[in-house]
């Protein structure tokens, strides 16, 4: 859970902020911290796969359809003034796993706490992974748009409208997550 504050609340001083946000957040930032095997990395996929496809109307048909989809499990989000986030998954060709990859982000503002959520970018286009798989590092937003899916009415994802080349979704323990961004997400393929 984050908590934005506003600036007329409650003000920290900056050191203040620096020195919490490096105790709070290194641990997870740490080079072994998220240094996860491929067997580790295969099993948390294979678990968000799973609970996207039986949890998201329409994720079967989004799947049946895709070209390539990367999952990115269990990102962690930690924040106190300065946030950053990072998580480690795979990048799936025909249902199996060709490459691993990592997202990282940072951002700044008021904002105190730490979730957890699943990243599934969806690549309709084959053009479009190409690019991705060709890339150094892909950062969301420059290097490609993602169309970020929610609910719409009734509860349901409107698989026949959608014509992105690349489609992303990000849920929680509660579901598919509303009003969340990736851009500026870096992705950086892994060795495993």
């Amino acid at each position: 859970m984050f908590i934005h504050l506003h600036a007329g609340k409650r003000t920290i001083s900056t050191a203040a902020a620096v020195i919490l946000f490096v105790l709070i957040i290194s641990p997870y930032f740490s080079p072994g911290a998220q240094a996860r095997s491929a067997k580790e990395i295969d099993v948390s996929v294979d678990v968000a796969l799973n609970r996207f496809s039986n949890e998201v109307p329409g994720a079967k048909e989004f799947l049946q359809n895709a070209k390539g989809v990367l999952v990115i499990p269990n990102v962690i989000r930690v924040g106190f003034g300065l946030g950053g986030e990072y998580g480690e998954g795979a990048l799936l060709v025909g249902g199996k796993t060709v490459d691993y990859y990592s997202l990282a982000a940072g951002s700044f503002g008021f904002q105190i706490g730490a979730q957890s959520k699943n990243v599934i970018i969806i690549f309709m286009d084959e053009n479009a992974l190409i690019s991705f798989r060709d890339s150094l590092g892909w950062r969301a937003g420059v290097d490609g748009s993602v169309a970020l899916i929610d609910y719409g009415a009734g509860g349901s994802v409107d698989t026949k409208n959608i014509q992105h080349p690349i489609v992303g979704f990000v849920f929680g323990v509660k579901g598919l997550m509303v009003n969340l961004s990736l851009e500026g997400s870096k992705f950086t393929k892994l060795t495993k």
